[in-house]
């Protein structure tokens, strides 16, 4: 019973082993597969085939995107989405999304309470770390989601820039 036992574990401990070893030999998908293979960024991702970015965030970056989820997109007032969609509110929709991404690699552990970073799109973003990550009023839900071409961080809300 005990030989049995040690030979069940030393088996599932190898397939655990090898699995592993699988995984950290596959290389790391483009910021736009990642996003669709996540399955909560529909939303993002169909705004972005919309806004025609498909292949500048599939580019070598490193880029930053601060992505909002299907439900912080179902929060806006209704008709935003397809309204933005549309093929004439195209520039708004480019300028809303280049203002969730950041040129370079940024990672959690970069970030400063109070520190503002200038969008793709032209306007700061600000960090306030004083109850949880927030960028502007958005809360960052997961960090550090590392991609081939830059990293993610899903947030809850879908920001926008101020109008000049």
């Amino acid at each position: 019973m005990i030989r049995r036992i040690f030979l069940i574990l030393t088996a599932a401990t190898t397939l655990a082993l090898s699995g592993t070893a699988a995984l950290a030999g596959s290389s790391k998908q483009d910021i736009v597969d990642t996003a669709a293979g996540a399955g909560t960024f529909g939303t993002l991702v169909a705004a972005v085939e919309a806004a025609d970015l498909v292949d500048t965030l599939k580019g070598d970056g490193p880029f930053t995107v601060f992505a909002p989820t299907d439900e912080a997109f179902a929060a806006l007032p209704e008709g935003t989405v397809e309204t933005l969609l549309l093929e004439e509110n195209k520039d708004q929709l480019i300028a809303i999304l280049t203002y969730h991404v950041v040129p370079g690699k940024v990672m959690s552990t970069d970030l400063a309470d109070g520190m503002t970073a200038t969008t793709v799109q032209g306007s700061d973003i600000t960090v306030d770390l004083g109850d949880g990550v927030k960028i502007n009023e958005a809360s960052v839900t997961t960090a550090d989601i590392e991609t081939s071409n830059g990293v993610i961080h899903v947030i809850d809300a879908v920001i926008l820039p101020t109008e000049s």
